[in-house]
């Protein structure tokens, strides 16, 4: 190869490389200032809609739809709303204890949970299998958590959500690639965020998108006091993985 050409070669590579770098650098500070923007807000009310597919045994992809609401009080309260086709649920931790209300089941559950909404995030992940994929984005230290295991990180550019202005970040783990679309201006709220699972025939998705956001929210007195209806049945702890955003029928495919 000639000497001009070598150097072409070379100055191309490396301003790929600086560019590349560059993404990186400002996918993460993007991601970072999310972080710390959500961590910094005392209370939080938000409204989503989710939706969250499956690839059946004969590969058609499936996709099940959720809407829902929620109110976060930091550090240890929160309430959660969550509605589908197939199920709709009411959480209620006040602190101590966590109450989930299976309304078409007509039934609830309780077990104690002193400590935080990160905590209580964790325990309902490990001890009852219910996976709560966007809850990482309320935790008081989203970043850390979001940013371990990433192999890499761009900065993809702009895009508009529900008429907002967004960042668009673009992520790869292992075994997942997830993107997200942090707000532009002086609330980088999460707008939207996919995960596409690397790993499972057809690359099912999981997308939540916030439809609403109020910080600085005043709670009422009973926002997080939990009463059964009278008619309820008292289920058992176990019976939460029923109230996931899947319906139990889905395993018979493949699921993210």
């Amino acid at each position: 190869m000639k000497k001009a050409a070598l150097l072409t070669v070379m100055a191309a590579a490396s301003l790929l490389t600086t560019t590349v770098l560059a993404q990186e650098k400002d996918a993460k500070a993007i991601l970072r200032a999310m972080s710390d923007y959500v961590a910094s807000q005392k209370t939080i009310e938000l409204s989503f809609d989710s939706d969250i597919e499956v690839i059946t045994p004969e590969l058609e992809k499936i996709q099940f739809t959720n809407s829902g609401d929620a109110l976060l009080s930091r550090p240890d309260k929160l309430r959660a709303h969550r509605v589908s086709g197939h199920t709709e649920v009411l959480m209620v931790f006040d602190g101590k204890m966590v109450s989930i209300l299976g309304k078409n089941l007509n039934g609830y559950a309780q077990f104690e949970a002193p400590g935080t909404v990160d905590q209580l995030i964790a325990a309902l992940r490990a001890g009852h299998g219910v996976a709560l994929p966007g809850a990482d984005l309320l935790l008081s230290n989203s970043y850390e958590v979001l940013v371990a295991g990433v192999k890499e990180a761009k900065h993809i550019g702009r895009g508009i959500i529900d008429g907002v202005e967004c960042e668009h970040l673009a992520f790869r783990n292992f075994d997942t690639d997830w993107q997200l679309w942090v707000e532009v201006g002086e609330r980088p709220i999460p707008r939207k965020m996919v995960i596409t699972s690397k790993t499972v025939n057809s690359a099912p998705q999981y997308t939540l998108r916030v439809k609403g956001w109020k910080t600085g929210v005043e709670p009422a007195p009973d926002a997080f006091a939990f009463v059964p209806p009278a008619t309820a049945t008292k289920l058992s702890p176990d019976a939460l993985v029923e109230l996931d955003e899947l319906p139990q029928d889905s395993t018979t495919g493949e699921t993210k």
